[in-house]
């Protein structure tokens, strides 16, 4: 697997529900597998991979991102082609070295994780059995850039956001919210007094969103 990341594989033979968790602009592998431990109550396979660009975070500090950010310009299209073709063939890897159950395979990502988690949910939505976007955005051009396909609408969708996102707009995520009900995709759109960031009533509605529309009524 060509990308470094965290995993929490929990017991059992499985297959096993499992989460694909993206990091944000500037942390890493680390940053949000601590989510693992709740998720679908521990049961889930949580895998959290490493973005492939490292820049100077702060002094002495390194963070990681999936393409370069920079301020006031739209993300460099063909870097974002190369975080996703590295992304798929993450996943791809990731199939077949754990005990995968392919019926409930859920995208989710923060912010820049976000964005990458739509890319690839949206352009394949029949993979997935649900995405999860927090406190993060799908551009206006990128969305019109994504092929109407049937499966979008079986792809259930929560978005969360920030009302006081001082580094994504909450606009943008209106934007978001409105392009995927444009593209057919049952959205849950839930707006929390927070900035960029997930607070626990944040992560209630998740964790329960996971369980009834997404991981629960597919064990049935």
């Amino acid at each position: 697997m060509e990308l470094l990341y965290t995993a929490h594989v929990p017991s059992g033979d499985g297959p096993h529900p499992t989460v694909l968790l993206l990091h944000g602009w500037g942390a890493s592998a680390h940053d949000l597998i601590g989510l693992a431990q709740i998720l679908h109550r521990g049961e889930a396979l949580v895998l959290c991979p490493q973005g492939p660009l490292a820049f100077q975070a702060g002094p002495g500090a390194v963070g990681y991102g999936w393409f370069p950010l920079v301020p006031g310009r739209p993300p460099d299209p063909e870097a974002v082609e190369g975080a996703l073709a590295q992304l798929g063939r993450f996943l791809d890897a990731a199939l077949e070295r754990y005990a995968v159950d392919p019926a409930k395979l859920v995208m989710a990502g923060f912010s820049q994780g976000g964005f990458m988690a739509y890319q690839l949910a949206l352009h394949d939505p029949e993979r997935y059995a649900g995405l999860l976007a927090l406190s993060s955005w799908l551009p206006t051009e990128a969305a019109r850039a994504i092929p109407r396909h049937p499966g979008h609408a079986d792809l259930p969708t929560l978005v969360i956001h920030g009302s006081s996102d001082p580094m994504i707009a909450i606009d943008r995520a209106y934007a978001s919210r409105d392009a995927l009900l444009e593209l057919g995709v049952p959205t849950v759109f839930r707006e929390y007094d927070m900035g960029h960031e997930i607070r626990p009533e944040a992560l209630r509605e998740v964790l329960t969103w996971l369980e009834e529309k997404v991981l629960s009524p597919l064990a049935i």
